[in-house]
């Protein structure tokens, strides 16, 4: 499938295909370089890194040779880049603005004339390292975080363990100090290969890893080469360790603690929310097991990240809750309070130390990594995405101050490596030979004008983004529209119905419209306390807990005589009335342990105050709901919401509309129908019915129901709680007495 690799590889896998390579442009291939070293976490981590490549293209001015240089966009993923994602400039333009860099003071001036060096039609902006790339002779460039790499960068006796790892390998590794990324990173390094013309790579201190080539697949295949090198030359000395590494375990985890992490989840989003709502993400992999309950984890955990591109998603440094495991929930509870308040007057010591005027106003001060000794890792962000990728950039840091602990072979240095002319040696944190990022540097990179930049142009966040909303009753009908508008509104959506088959379809639509980790499917009968609570300790598995909850599920008894059994009659109120109550009784528990604002919305109907013939057990079970609301809505005020709507008849999608009770009904009103007709079109002329009842003469449809839920589910009603909005065309007999 591929060429012949130099070297064999131990750990990485050499996943280029001559056949697929063959077939694409210069620009293709550095889209497919890229995409391969973005397919695995050990390379490089989401949106980490940057690739380019220095291709000779027809001016569109004047037809004459320029070399141009594709540099992947700021934030920008590697392993999902496509061709328009890179950022294309001129290279003899951006070379010249060396002779206009006034110094370190002003680099950040140099980013704003990036623009001005633009090749073509090309709007995409260029990032910080696009100087890096640059300034380097080389014609393809990978700049990368590989966890192996960043150990020895970050490593107190890392010149020692180059010059150990170059003589091993054959290689030719160079060293830099620590440096911002940025104009002057690109002068040291353009310095440093002119000095050291025989290199084969650079180690960046504290930062990551730079490596280049000749063509694309030279230098796809140098870059994996030298990462599964430093693989197997930092976990040799990992391996030689024995479980040594982080002062062994001081507690073992929890037999219980999957099941722990769902207790916990609600209380500890709730805690981290106050200023914004955010997604959790729960992680128990066995190197965060072990990381977490280490004698030195706290210590650790309290230095914070090295690399640049771990520190922006997991702040200045983790939430370690000092609990002990053979404690129980209720001081755990007290446990996560204590360290939030230490935690936050912490953060707003290190702003108040750190910033100058004109920085950013201080940000969030809750942390978005909360590391829990016996239980695992819950990481936090504005959507299930980010809280994923910033739990893996922290597993990354697990394994990067693991690299760098066992590569420790003696004394600590007098003068750190990672020392240079942006930090002196005095200033960096050192523990068991890991070298954190200064926290001087740290808020630099975190209150960077080009990160700013970087987080304004992120498109503005949905009517319902950092919201989880339970559908029950989503496999169909109203509560299928629902998901969707839900998906659309930005709400992370779980799909609950009887039919699996049904709910995992309508999740599939929401997909389409949010992603495939907005939402979720789950069988559930909601008639079951059990089944419940199951169903709300999956969602709060997957998103930490419950902020929008929906019932559209109902019944409606018929039979071929028209009268409704015993047997009908509990069944229809157990699932139409009991099972809201049951419902939001389990949903409320977790609700209380978030103490966030919160909304129910339940589903009653225009039957509930209007009175017909054949329908008494549906008609008394929905009068049930609607005061179910009422009564809800003062029991679990003032952070929940309750309310409901009362729609008129809904036939299309409604799984209460067979075709067998759509013939029924149309045969009850004397309408003239054809057996050859489609259940679609059944259902259009009984629609059309009922519909000639309403003031509007509109079909009610499944979307309108929806469009009136999420109006009550939403910000817009944050002020109306126990009250139920008809969404029934205008029926007078419904009108409120």
């Amino acid at each position: 499938m591929s060429t012949s690799t130099v070297t064999a590889l131990r750990y990485l896998e050499d996943r280029w295909d001559d056949k697929v390579a063959s077939a694409l442009d210069e620009q293709e291939l550095l889209r497919y370089r890229s995409n391969l070293l973005g397919s695995d976490l050990r390379i490089t981590n989401f949106g980490g890194g940057n690739t380019s490549s220095k291709i000779a293209e027809k001016d569109p001015l004047d037809a004459s040779r320029q070399v141009v240089l594709w540099v992947k966009g700021s934030g920008g993923d590697l392993g999902s880049i496509k061709r328009s994602g890179f950022a294309t400039l001129y290279l003899n333009k951006l070379l010249a603005l060396a002779g206009s860099y006034r110094g370190v003071a002003h680099e950040d001036e140099m980013v704003e004339m990036y623009p001005l060096c633009a090749f073509g039609k090309n709007s995409v902006a260029a990032s910080i390292d696009t100087s890096l790339h640059g300034f380097l002779p080389f014609a393809h460039v990978d700049h990368l975080h590989p966890d192996w790499g960043i150990a020895l960068a970050a490593a107190a006796n890392g010149h020692e363990k180059l010059a150990e790892f170059n003589a091993r390998f054959g290689r030719g590794l160079i060293w830099l100090p620590w440096q911002r990324p940025g104009f002057e990173l690109g002068m040291m390094l353009r310095k440093a290969v002119e000095q050291n013309p025989a290199c084969d790579g650079v180690i960046l201190g504290g930062h990551g890893l730079f490596t280049w080539g000749d063509t694309q697949r030279e230098c796809y295949l140098n870059t994996i080469t030298i990462i599964d090198q430093l693989g197997q030359f930092v976990q040799e000395h990992i391996s030689s360790k024995g479980g040594r590494i982080f002062g062994g375990a001081r507690y073992q985890p929890r037999e219980d603690y999957r099941e722990l992490a769902i207790d916990i989840f609600p209380y500890l989003r709730g805690r981290v929310s106050v200023a914004k709502r955010m997604i959790g993400t729960f992680t128990g992999l066995p190197e965060v097991l072990a990381f977490i309950n280490s004698t030195e984890a706290q210590k650790f955990a309290f230095l914070g990240t090295s690399c640049p591109d771990h520190f922006v998603r997991t702040k200045i440094r983790p939430l370690y809750v000092p609990w002990n495991p053979e404690q129980d929930l209720a001081s755990l509870r007290k446990a996560v309070d204590d360290a939030l308040v230490q935690y936050r007057k912490e953060y707003a010591l290190y702003y108040e130390h750190h910033a100058k005027p004109r920085d950013p106003a201080m940000r969030d001060a809750s942390p978005t990594v909360v590391l829990v000794p016996g239980i695992g890792m819950f990481s936090f962000g504005k959507s299930k995405t980010e809280s994923r990728i910033t739990g893996e950039f922290y597993v990354n840091a697990i394994h990067v101050m693991e690299g760098a602990s066992a590569l420790e072979s003696g004394s600590q240095p007098k003068v750190l490596p990672q020392a240079g002319p942006a930090a002196e040696s005095a200033l960096f944190q050192v523990h068991c030979n890991y070298v954190a990022l200064p926290p001087s540097e740290a808020f630099r990179i975190e209150y960077w004008a080009l990160e700013e930049a970087k987080i304004r142009r992120q498109p503005p966040e949905k009517e319902l983004s950092r919201q989880i909303a339970l559908i029950v009753g989503g496999g169909s009908g109203i509560g299928r529209e629902v998901v969707r508008l839900a998906a659309e509104r930005g709400a992370h959506v779980v799909v609950a119905d009887r039919d699996l088959e049904g709910a995992a379809k309508a999740a599939e639509q929401a997909t389409a419209v949010a992603g495939k980790e907005f939402q979720l499917a789950a069988a559930v009968d909601i008639r079951d306390r059990v089944a419940i609570r199951g169903l709300l300790r999956k969602v709060v598995a997957e998103f930490g807990g419950l902020d929008i909850l929906v019932n559209t599920a109902a019944m409606f008894p018929s039979s071929a005589d028209g009268r409704v059994t015993d047997e009908q009659w509990a069944s229809t109120l157990q699932l139409n009335v009991t099972a809201n109550h049951v419902l939001v009784d389990e949903a409320a528990k977790i609700l209380a342990e978030q103490a966030l604002d919160a909304s129910v919305v339940l589903t009653s109907s225009a039957n509930a105050v209007v009175a017909k013939r054949g329908s008494e057990a549906y008609d008394v079970s929905k009068a049930a709901v609607s005061h179910l609301v009422r009564e809800l809505a003062i029991a679990l005020s003032p952070r929940v919401r309750v309310n409901g709507i009362s729609p008129a008849t809904v036939v299309k999608g409604s799984t209460m509309f067979p075709r067998d009770r759509v013939i029924a009904s149309l045969t009850k009103y004397n309408l003239p129908f054809e057996q050859t007709m489609t259940d679609e079109e059944l259902r259009t002329l009984l629609a059309n019915f009922y519909a000639q009842r309403t003031l509007t003469h509109q079909p009610i449809d499944p979307e309108d129901c929806a469009n009136a839920i999420l109006f009550l589910a939403g910000p817009q009603a944050r002020c109306t709680s126990g009250h139920l909005i008809p969404v029934d065309g205008g029926l007078p007999e419904a009108f409120l007495r």
